[in-house]
C-alpha cells in the first residue's frame, strides 16, 4: 500500500501486510483450512496424495508439477481447494427441507458453499419453494423428456467447468453432438478464449509452447497481467528458482502484488528459519489497466530501433525470413505509432519501455508468461498476438528456454478443449467422431458463454445443463444473467456443492451431485482413474482415494452416460460399456484424436506424456504454413479525465467464483470484500480519501443499470487511472455485450468506470 509512513484514517478490515508472500503466513492459512473443513488427522494423508503418481490432481490451478514425484506438491491455495472439496460438512435433504430457495438467496456465495458437500439428487418443488429428493432414474428420465421435446437441439446449452476430466468432457461432447448441437459454453470462454482464438492465427497452435525445463534454461522472463501468488501459487516455486539463478523477471501489472515482489518458499528450510525471502521481479512496471497492447507495441518499437542502430544485429532476420509472414507491415506500423500515443495509452514512459526492449535484446532465450489481465479485454485477442509478435522478433518460439506461456486457470480447462469442448469444432474432431461412432455431428458453430446468456435472455434457449461451475455468477452483468437463468424451462447442475446458479429457478431445476477429484471412483471394472492436461500440455492420471461424501453420488462420466441414454433412444454409442471401464473411454479418445496415441499405456507412466505441439518444432499450422505477424489496430486510449479503468480481481481466499474466506492478506484486506483499490493520485484528483464510501458506475453508452454502491475506497499502489475491485462483486459493472469481438471473452479487466461519493454516505 502507498504512503504507509503517512498517518491516515483507520478503516475496519484494512491493515498493511508487510511480509513476503508464502512463508509462515501460507502455513497458517493452510492449517486454518484444514481445521475448518477436514480435521488435523485426515488432512495430512489427503494432502500428501495431491499431485502424486498414485494420487489425485489438485482441483485448483493448471500449473504443472515436476514429474509428480516430490514430497509435497501442493500450495496454500491448493490445500484450500482440496480441503474445500474433501470437507466433512454435508448438505442433505434435511437441509433443503429446512431452507427455502428464497431464503438461501439471501446468503452470500461464501456462505452457500461453506455448507458443504451435496449428498442426494434434488429437484425444485415450486409449491414449497424448496429442493426435494428425486431418484436418479426419475431425474434422468425428466432430463431426457425435456431435451427430446425441444423444437431444435440448438435451444439447449451445455456448459462445462474446467475441473471436468478428459473422460467426462469427451463423453459430454459426444452426447451433445449426437443430440445435435454445438452449444458448448465453457469457462474457457471467460478466461483464455483469446488465446484459443488468437494464437492459432499467429503460430498455428492455441496453447503455450514452453515446458518446465524451459524455465531452467531461460535468460529472461516477462510476466504480464497475472498474479501467481494467488492464482497459480505453485508457479511461485518456479519463479523462486529462476530468480535465484539471477535471471531477470520483468513484470507488467497495474497493481503491486506482493508475490511478484518477494516470496518465501514454505519448502525452503533456510528461508523459513531465517524469515528470509527471495526477490521475484527485477523490474516492475505498473501498466495502466487496458494498456498492455500499447506497452507491447512500445517494447517492439524499441527493439526495432535497436536493430536499426546495430545494423540488423538484434532482430532474428533469418528466423523471420524462413518462418514468418507480415514483418514489414508490422515494422511499418510500429514506426508510424508515436511514442506520445504509446505513453498515454500504456501509462509507462518511453524510457521504461526502451529499458525493457534493451533487456529483451540482450536475452538469448525469453519466456513471456501472461494471464487474464491480457485476455479479459475488448482487445484480448490482439494482446495475445502482440506477445507472439514480440517473441518472434528474436526467434523465441521453437527454441530451448523460450516461448509463450499462457497461464490457464482450472486444472483441466485446457484438456476439456483438447478433447472436444468447443462451440467451434474443427473438421478433424468432427470427422473422427463420425468415423468412430457412426453418426454425423453438427458442423455449424454453437453458442459460447456470452451467446448462451443472450439466447436465454431472448427466450430462444430453454434448457441449460452445467457440468460443474457456477455460470450465472461467473458471467458479467448479473442483472441480465440472473434474468436469463430464470427464463429457462429446465436447468440441470452437475456439481459437488450448492451455489447461487442452482437457486436461480425458472420452471424446473435439478441438482445432480457428483464425485469430486479427491474421491474414489469405482465402476464395474473396479477403481478408475481419470486424466487431465496441465498448462504445458502434459496429460497425466488422477486417482481419488477418499470415500465418497455420500453413497448416492455418481461420477461425472456415469452421469453424462445416463443423461445420454435417457435422451437418445436410438443412440449409436454403447454408453454403459464405456463407463464400466474408463480405459475404454480413453481408447475412444485415441481413436477420434490421434494425438492421444497409446493413451492408456502412457498415462500409467509417472508424470504422463506431452501432447504434440507443432510450433515447438517450428511447424506452423496456419493457412500459409508460416507464423504470422499481426498488427494491433489502434491504442486503448482514454480521453475523458473523469473516467477510470476497472480491473476485477480475485482475493487470496478465492478461486474463480469459489470464496474460501473473506481475507485478502497480501493486499491487506481482512473480513470484507466491498472495497475498491485506488491510487493516491486519483484520490486527490477526485477529492476522495482512504476509507470513503463510493459508488461505481460504468462509463459506457446504454449501461445505466451497471452500478454498485457503498464500496469503501482503499488507497493502494495501483497505476494512476486504474481501479480494482473483487470478482464477482464488481461483475455488475461489466456489461454482457462488452467483450472481445473476436473471442467473445468478457472484458472483466478493462471497464471504463466513474467513481463518485456514495449516495449512502
Amino acid at each position: 500500500m502507498q504512503n504507509e509512513t503517512t498517518p491516515r484514517r483507520q478503516v475496519p478490515g484494512i491493515k498493511a501486510y508487510n511480509h513476503a508472500a508464502g512463508g509462515w503466513g501460507a502455513l497458517r492459512a493452510t492449517a486454518k483450512a484444514v481445521r475448518e473443513q477436514m480435521g488435523v488427522l485426515d488432512a495430512p494423508i489427503t494432502l500428501f496424495h495431491t499431485n502424486k503418481p498414485d494420487g489425485f490432481d489438485c482441483p485448483g490451478c493448471a500449473w504443472p508439477d515436476k514429474e509428480h514425484t516430490s514430497t509435497f506438491q501442493f500450495c496454500e491455495n491448493g490445500a484450500k481447494a482440496v480441503t474445500w472439496e474433501a470437507t466433512k460438512k454435508r448438505v442433505t435433504p434435511e437441509f433443503f427441507a429446512a431452507n427455502t430457495v428464497t431464503s438461501l438467496l439471501t446468503r452470500t456465495d461464501y456462505e452457500l458453499e461453506f455448507e458443504g458437500r451435496l449428498t442426494h439428487p434434488m429437484a425444485y418443488d415450486q409449491a414449497s419453494d424448496t429442493y426435494r429428493p428425486i431418484s436418479w432414474e426419475a431425474a434422468f428420465e425428466r432430463i431426457g423428456e425435456v431435451l427430446r421435446g425441444l423444437p431444435t437441439p440448438d435451444m439447449a446449452d451445455f456448459y462445462t467447468s474446467g475441473r471436468a476430466s478428459n473422460e467426462a468432457a469427451f463423453l459430454y461432447q459426444l452426447f451433445v453432438r449426437e443430440y445435435g448441437t454445438n452449444n458448448f459454453p465453457d469457462c474457457s470462454n471467460m478466461c483464455h478464449e483469446a488465446t484459443s482464438q488468437g494464437l492459432p492465427k499467429s503460430i498455428g497452435l492455441g496453447k503455450g509452447t514452453v515446458s518446465l525445463d524451459d524455465f531452467d534454461r531461460c535468460e529472461l522472463i516477462i510476466a504480464m497481467g497475472h498474479n501467481p501468488g494467488t492464482n497459480h501459487p505453485r508457479m511461485m516455486g518456479t519463479l523462486h528458482e529462476v530468480s535465484r539463478r539471477n535471471v531477470p523477471i520483468i513484470v507488467f501489472n497495474p497493481l503491486r502484488e506482493r508475490a511478484l515482489e518477494r516470496f518465501t518458499d514454505p519448502q525452503d528450510p533456510v528461508e523459513m528459519a531465517t524469515l528470509g525471502s527471495t526477490r521475484i521481479a527485477s523490474s516492475y512496471y505498473q501498466v495502466k489497466v487496458g494498456g498492455d497492447g500499447a506497452a507491447l507495441k512500445g517494447v517492439m518499437k524499441a527493439v526495432l530501433a535497436l536493430d536499426d542502430a546495430s545494423g540488423g544485429q538484434v532482430i532474428d532476420h533469418d528466423f523471420i525470413a524462413t518462418h514468418t509472414n507480415g514483418f514489414e507491415a508490422l515494422a511499418a506500423d510500429l514506426r508510424a505509432t508515436a511514442w506520445a500515443e504509446i505513453e498515454a495509452a500504456s501509462g509507462l514512459s518511453r524510457a521504461d519501455l526502451e529499458a525493457v526492449g534493451a533487456a529483451y535484446a540482450k536475452s538469448n532465450a525469453t519466456i513471456v508468461t501472461y494471464g487474464m489481465g491480457i485476455t479479459q479485454s475488448t482487445k484480448g485477442t490482439s494482446n495475445v498476438q502482440q506477445i507472439a509478435n514480440l517473441l518472434m522478433l528474436r526467434g523465441n518460439i521453437g527454441k530451448a528456454g523460450a516461448g509463450i506461456c499462457p497461464l490457464r486457470g482450472h486444472s483441466n480447462v485446457q484438456g476439456d478443449r483438447t478433447v472436444g469442448i468447443s462451440e467451434k469444432p474443427n473438421a478433424a474432431l468432427l470427422e473422427g467422431i463420425e468415423r468412430v461412432f457412426g453418426f454425423k455431428p453438427p458442423h455449424h458453430h454453437g453458442h459460447d458463454a456470452v451467446a448462451t446468456m443472450q439466447a436465454m435472455k431472448a427466450g430462444f434457449s430453454k434448457v441449460l445443463i452445467s457440468l460443474g461451475g457456477n455460470l450465472a455468477v461467473a458471467m458479467p452483468d448479473p442483472q441480465a444473467c440472473y434474468e436469463a437463468m430464470r427464463s429457462l424451462d429446465l436447468a440441470v447442475h452437475v456439481i459437488t456443492k450448492l451455489n447461487r446458479s442452482t437457486l436461480l429457478i425458472g420452471k424446473e431445476s435439478i441438482i445432480l451431485p457428483c464425485l469430486g477429484r479427491t474421491e474414489a471412483d469405482v465402476q464395474e471394472a473396479g477403481p478408475q482413474v481419470v486424466t487431465v492436461e496441465d498448462s504445458m500440455s502434459m496429460v497425466h492420471a488422477s486417482r481419488g482415494s477418499l470415500p465418497p461424501a455420500s453413497s448416492m453420488l455418481l461420477s461425472e462420466p456415469m452421469i453424462v452416460a445416463r443423461m445420454a441414454m435417457a435422451t437418445l433412444p436410438n443412440t449409436k454409442v454403447d454408453w454403459m460399456h464405456l463407463v464400466a471401464d474408463y480405459d475404454r473411454i480413453r481408447d475412444a479418445i485415441e481413436a477420434v484424436l490421434p494425438e492421444f496415441e497409446d493413451y492408456n499405456r502412457r498415462i500409467r507412466i509417472p508424470g504422463g506424456f506431452r501432447l504434440p505441439l507443432p510450433a515447438t518444432e517450428r511447424i506452423w499450422n496456419t493457412p500459409s504454413g508460416k507464423a504470422e505477424f499481426l498488427i494491433y489496430e489502434g491504442l486503448n486510449q482514454n480521453t475523458d479525465d473523469s473516467v477510470l479503468r476497472l480491473t476485477t480481481l480475485r482475493s487470496h481466499d478465492q478461486y474463480n467464483t469459489t470464496v474460501y474466506g473473506l481475507n485478502d492478506r497480501y493486499r491487506g484486506v481482512f473480513g470484507r470484500r466491498d472495497v475498491v483499490f485506488m491510487s493516491g493520485s486519483d484520490l486527490a484528483k477526485f477529492n476522495l480519501r482512504h476509507g470513503d464510501l463510493v459508488d461505481i458506475e460504468t462509463a459506457l453508452p446504454d449501461s445505466a443499470h451497471n452500478r454498485v454502491s457503498g464500496f469503501t475506497v482503499v488507497e493502494y499502489d495501483i497505476a494512476p487511472g486504474s481501479v480494482g475491485a473483487y470478482y464477482p462483486e464488481a461483475n455488475p459493472l461489466v456489461p454482457l455485450a462488452y467483450h472481445d469481438r473476436v473471442s467473445g471473452t468478457p472484458s472483466y479487466k478493462s471497464v471504463p468506470v466513474r467513481v463518485v461519493p456514495s449516495a449512502a454516505a
